[in-house]
C-alpha cells in the first residue's frame, strides 16, 4: 500500500528516459520478430478477404468439431475451418461448386438430423478488397488527424513521437497475429483501429504533463529536458497503469472466458487485437514515445545549453546539493 501511495504521488522516480537504450533494443527486437512473422507466415486472412464458402447449421444430435471437419473432408473439402457458437457450427472453406454445396447440404441434413435451414454463403474476394481499402483510408485519415491535432495542441515533435509509437503498436500486434495464425476478419480490423485511439490517449496524457513541466524550463533551470520529462512521466505512471488495467480486464474476460466457454468467434477476433494492442500501447506510451520525444527535443540549442549548464553545476556542487535540488523539483512538479 505504501508503494502504491508513493507511485500515486510521484515520489518514486523511475528513470524511463535514461534507459532509452534498453527500450529501443526491446522494441527493435519485437519489431524484427513481428516483421519476420509477417514476411514468413503472413496474415491468416479470413474468408471475407480471400473469398470462399461459408456453411452453418444447428445439429439435432451430439457432435464435435472434429467430426464435422471429417465429414467435410470425406466430401473432398480439405481446407475446412470449423467453429462452434451457441450449438451452431460454422464451416469456412475454399470456394465450393454448386454441386459440392448441394451434396454437403444433403449429407449434413441426414447425418446430423438438421431440422432448421442450412445457411450457405458464397463470398467473393472483391468484398474483402473493398473492406481493406476502406480500412487503409480510415487509417490514413486517422494518422493525418493525429498529426494535425498534436501539432496544434502540442508541437510537431510530439506528433512525430506519437505516430512512431502507433506504428510500433500496429506492427507488433500484426506480428503476433502472423506467428499465432489467428484469423484476420473485419472484426480484427475494428480492433486494430480501436487500439490506435487507446494508444493515442495514453500518449496524450503523458505529453500533456511533459508540456506543463517543461514550459517552466529556462536559463536558470536546475533540470534538463530529460529530467523534467522523466519527472512528468513518473507523475502520470500510476494513472497510465490504472487506465490500462481497467481497460484490459474486461477485454481479457471476453477473450479468455467468452471465447473458451461460449465459443464466440467474432468476439475472439475483436478481443485479441484489443488485448495485445492495449498492452503494447501502454508500453509504447511510456517507453517509446517519451524517450523518442526527449531525443528529438534535446537536439534543440535551448535544451542543449541547459543540459551543459546543469552538468557543469552538478559537477561542482556536490551530491548533497544535487539531491536537495531534485527534492525541490519533485515538489514543484507535484504542486503543478
Amino acid at each position: 500500500m505504501g508503494l502504491g501511495r508513493r507511485l500515486y504521488r510521484g515520489e518514486i522516480d523511475i528513470d524511463f528516459v535514461g534507459r532509452w537504450k534498453l527500450w529501443y533494443s526491446l522494441s527493435g527486437f519485437l519489431l524484427i520478430v513481428s516483421i519476420a512473422g509477417l514476411l514468413i507466415n503472413g496474415l491468416n486472412l479470413g474468408v471475407e478477404f480471400k473469398g470462399g464458402s461459408v456453411i452453418s447449421f444447428k445439429p439435432a444430435v451430439a457432435t464435435t468439431v472434429e467430426d464435422v471437419r471429417n465429414t467435410f473432408r470425406d466430401e473432398g473439402v480439405h481446407q475446412a475451418i470449423v467453429q462452434t457458437t451457441n450449438q451452431r457450427y460454422r464451416i469456412t472453406s475454399e470456394d465450393l461448386s454448386e454441386a459440392t454445396t448441394a451434396k454437403l447440404q444433403q449429407v449434413i441434413k441426414q447425418k446430423y438430423d438438421v431440422k432448421e435451414q442450412i445457411d450457405v454463403q458464397s463470398i467473393g474476394a472483391s468484398w474483402g478488397g473493398e473492406v481493406s481499402q476502406k480500412a487503409w483510408i480510415g487509417l490514413g485519415v486517422f494518422m493525418l488527424a493525429i498529426i494535425l491535432y498534436l501539432s496544434m495542441a502540442f508541437e510537431p515533435k510530439m506528433a512525430l513521437a506519437a505516430i512512431v509509437a502507433l506504428i510500433h503498436d500496429l506492427v507488433i500486434t500484426a506480428g503476433i497475429y502472423a506467428w499465432s495464425g489467428f484469423e484476420v476478419t473485419p472484426a480484427t480490423l475494428l480492433g486494430f483501429l480501436t487500439i490506435l485511439g487507446y494508444s493515442l490517449y495514453d500518449a496524450v496524457v503523458v505529453f500533456d504533463m511533459i508540456k506543463e513541466v517543461t514550459a517552466k524550463l529556462g536559463t536558470t533551470s536546475k533540470q534538463t529536458y530529460s529530467m523534467a520529462a522523466n519527472n512528468a512521466l513518473s507523475h502520470t505512471l500510476i494513472r497510465s497503469l490504472n487506465t490500462s488495467l481497467v481497460a484490459i480486464l474486461p477485454v481479457a474476460a471476453i477473450l479468455f472466458i467468452g471465447t473458451t466457454l461460449l465459443g464466440a468467434g467474432t468476439l475472439k477476433d475483436l478481443s485479441l487485437a484489443l488485448f495485445v494492442g492495449m498492452i503494447v500501447g501502454t508500453y509504447s506510451s511510456l517507453c517509446v514515445a517519451t524517450p523518442l520525444l526527449v531525443t528529438l527535443k534535446e537536439r534543440e540549442p535551448k535544451y542543449q545549453a541547459i543540459a551543459r549548464r546543469v552538468a557543469a553545476a552538478s559537477g561542482g556542487g556536490g551530491k548533497k546539493s544535487g539531491k536537495g535540488s531534485k527534492g525541490s523539483e519533485n515538489a514543484a512538479v507535484a504542486k503543478g
